[in-house]
């Protein structure tokens, strides 16, 4: 099932590059039905446009449940040791919280700063396509509709100012979920458990890793999820970061910053600060 579905002012459009072809029904309801956007990828024809990042809305604009797991990149547990000491190990159970939909925004969106400790996290997202219980790794990967990037904003004096530490509305303020540019079908990618991740600011490379290097990797997460309560259509998981946060080097977002992020094969999103 070919097909990297976007879009462009609430319309679910076809993307490839800056050309778009219309498919005339919600985003939300197009990924529901993927053997339509398949057969409309393979026949698309002349594109009915071009599109700057900028017009380009969260592929999945509505999900109704939206996943974050913590601390899943051994790079990343180190750097936070060094700043806050947690002490995990591999084999605990996994950090998983929430991040609430209405923080989604598009892949150039303005990313709103609250206060002086805002900080990024670039993620694969791996999106939810059918209705999913207690599926087994081995047929986690066919449950999912497609990938894309995603940017964990995170207000770090919000997540830590209770004890223990409060993840979800520290990361999800207005804004603090860029994602995009498109939800791109599994079979679009070399190899889904390893693509390149990057993310830079102001043009300095921060972050430079793979998803191989996931402790959880996505089949793990969807199996694990699905064993505590229903995965639906639509649902994002945001994957974990690897290293290089600003937060362990003491450095945070500010106004004018622009946040690069990119993925092999699922294209990059540019943010700026405001």
């Amino acid at each position: 099932m070919s097909f990297r579905l976007a879009n462009r002012a609430g319309q679910a459009v076809l993307l490839d590059g800056q050309d778009y072809w219309v498919l005339g029904s919600d985003p939300m309801d197009a990924l529901i039905r993927p053997q339509e956007l398949h057969d409309r990828w393979a026949g698309r024809g002349a594109p009915d446009g071009q599109v700057t990042l900028t017009e380009l809305g969260p592929p999945v604009p509505a999900p109704m449940q939206v996943f974050g797991y913590g601390l899943n990149y051994r790079d990343h547990i180190e750097e936070i040791d060094r700043v806050d000491p947690m002490g995990r190990t591999a084999g605990e159970a996994p950090v998983v919280f929430t991040k609430f939909p209405t923080c989604l925004v598009g892949p150039a969106a303005p990313v709103k700063l609250k206060g002086d400790h805002c900080d990024y996290e670039c993620e694969l997202v791996a999106v939810i396509g059918t209705e999913t219980r207690d599926v087994d790794e081995t047929e986690a990967w066919d449950r999912i509709a497609g990938l894309m990037i995603g940017q964990d904003i995170s207000d770090r004096a919000l997540q830590t100012a209770a004890t223990p530490p409060q993840f979800s509305l520290g990361k999800s303020r207005e804004s603090f979920g860029p994602t995009g540019p498109a939800l791109v079908s599994i079979d679009l990618v070399d190899n889904p458990d390893d693509l390149a991740i990057s993310c830079e600011i102001n043009g300095e490379l921060r972050q430079n890793s793979r998803t191989s290097f996931l402790m959880r990797p996505v089949a793990e997460m969807v199996a694990y999820l699905s064993s505590i309560l229903p995965l639906h259509p639509g649902d994002l998981i945001f994957t974990g970061t690897p290293g290089g946060v600003g937060h362990a080097q003491g450095i945070y977002l500010k106004p004018g910053d622009v946040i690069r992020s990119e993925i092999e094969g699922l294209g990059v999103m540019e943010n700026p600060c405001v």
